[in-house]
């Protein structure tokens, strides 16, 4: 029971301490790489969905534990792309917001979704998160070096998801991941509610 405390620790750490990025920049804000790199650990929204796509992945093993986190930032790059460009994509804080929701719905069901749907829905939820920050990237900045930060951000969110996601071999791990998956999605609830 030590252990699971242990390990769920890093992650009630971030969420307590993180504050809200509202899924997308200010004016001024994305000065390159390192405002990238800092972005998505500046905000809860971006946090849970991040972390519950490694957690999905450690749960749902091999080959979704590298496919999910990989098929996020694939996707959320194209988004970003998207956003820069002005191509439009409707509801994209409700969209960011029920990432939270669902992933975190995902975790808590150990949802055994087939390996193209689990991709589909994580694709979705990357091109949302993607979009908003692409949008609003004020004009002038280095947009490339912005998105490189940002996309090795959120490697390294879904690794520390993975690696808390590990816990699942043991029965106290997988209540323990559930539980993280019911607080993500409460607090995707609250974005939501927020957004609408």
């Amino acid at each position: 029971m030590k252990a699971a405390r242990i390990s769920i620790l890093p992650m009630a750490l971030a969420i307590f301490m993180a504050t809200p990025a509202e899924a997308h920049i200010r004016q001024g804000e994305a000065s390159g790489f390192l405002s990238g790199l800092a972005h998505p650990v500046s905000g809860l929204d971006h946090i849970i969905a991040m972390v519950a796509v490694g957690l999905w992945g450690a749960q749902l093993g091999a080959p979704a534990i590298w496919l999910l986190p990989v098929t996020f930032p694939m996707v959320m790059a194209f988004g970003g792309f998207l956003g820069l460009i002005g191509i439009p994509l409707p509801g994209v804080e409700i969209g960011i917001a029920l990432s939270g929701v669902l992933l975190g719905a995902v975790v808590l069901l150990e949802l055994k979704a087939p390996l193209y749907l689990a991709a589909a829905l994580v694709g979705i939820f990357g091109l949302y998160h993607g979009h908003a920050h692409g949008a609003e990237l004020p004009p002038g900045e280095d947009g490339l070096l912005y998105s490189l930060g940002f996309v090795l951000a959120t490697g390294a969110l879904h690794a520390a998801g993975i690696a808390i996601g590990t816990v699942h071999r043991w029965t106290w791990g997988r209540a323990a991941l559930r539980l993280a998956g019911a607080g993500i999605s409460i607090g995707g609830l609250s974005f939501l509610v927020a957004a609408l």
